[in-house]
């Protein structure tokens, strides 16, 4: 197998052509896969056929997988594997739909966060189911120097959820755990201009989703200034709209970017498998975990 790059924008994201997931990938090819993968923050290669155990395979040559807590949709073959769907079988439905509907990333109410997503694309609907994708190493680059040296020393309150929307009856809300599935959830902290554990160029970090709050800022000034960082972060300039096509798998680099899932026609079939992987313990800044009560840190 040989390695060949195509550009999905001028800013980020290409598409590897010459990969077969199916197949073992030697050292060498796995290590340029690596390299363009932090290069370009998202990468797609197209027409894959894989099994559960080949998808799950490749997945944890990025990083440990872990489950998502909305266990109820894992697939049967393997936990790690979450399925996204608007399928219903029987009038029971067959995965999680609508999920991450808003620009987030992945895994940030965790103490040791996102490494990489990586999603199969199963089955694509007639019509749209996008995923927006949005580059936090650009979008830092060009925050002011005065702003800069304002949030480097901020830590971000972050928990599951969506901040911009609350309400379990919406599409947009964040998927709605069980009150089991909300007890296992923690409240932690992220920087807000975080160093990226691999490349170390510095991003803004989840400042759409799940951030709620800045550690020792009131809640309304902390909200002002996330909404403001997050409406700087998600301008069209810095975005890219992948496409799917059947078999497609696409990973993206969660320190690096925001990402938002696009609402379909929930008759129009979707299916993809998902797997989260973390960044080791190791990478993780010590400085990002909460070291007081939430009522302490925002006092």
């Amino acid at each position: 197998m040989k390695l060949e790059l195509q550009p999905l924008s001028p800013l980020f994201g290409a598409r590897a052509h010459g990969v077969d997931l199916a197949q073992p990938l030697g050292d060498a090819l796995f290590a340029e896969l690596e390299r363009a993968f932090y290069d370009h923050q998202v990468l797609a290669l197209p027409a894959q056929q894989l099994t559960p155990a080949q998808f799950a395979a490749w997945a944890r040559r990025i990083g440990p997988p872990q489950p998502h807590v909305i266990d109820q949709f894992h697939h049967p073959e393997d936990s790690n594997i979450l399925v996204l769907s608007n399928v219903k079988v029987n009038g029971e439905p067959t995965g999680l739909q609508d999920a991450g509907s808003y620009f987030h990333t992945d895994y940030s109410y965790l103490q040791v966060p996102a490494r990489a997503t990586t999603l199969y694309s199963r089955v694509v609907p007639r019509v749209g189911g996008d995923t927006l994708f949005a580059n936090q190493i650009a979008a830092y680059d060009d925050l002011s120097d005065a702003m800069k040296r304002r949030i480097e020393p901020l830590l971000a309150i972050h928990h599951y959820g969506n901040r911009n929307d609350l309400d379990e009856k919406s599409r947009t809300v964040a998927s709605v755990l069980s009150d089991e599935q909300k007890a296992k959830m923690p409240v932690i902290t992220h920087r807000v201009a975080r160093a990226h554990p691999r490349t170390g160029r510095k991003a803004l970090y989840a400042v759409s989703g799940s951030s709620f709050g800045i550690v020792g800022m009131p809640d309304d000034e902390a909200h002002d200034l996330l909404d403001e960082l997050a409406a700087h972060a998600t301008q069209p300039k810095y975005r890219l709209s992948y496409r799917y096509g059947v078999g497609d798998v696409v990973i993206w680099d969660n320190a690096a970017l925001l990402h938002s899932a696009t609402l379909i026609d929930p008759a129009d079939a979707r299916t993809l498998w998902r797997i989260t992987v973390l960044e080791s313990a190791a990478d993780a800044a010590a400085p990002d975990v909460l070291a007081a009560s939430l009522a302490g840190a925002r006092s």
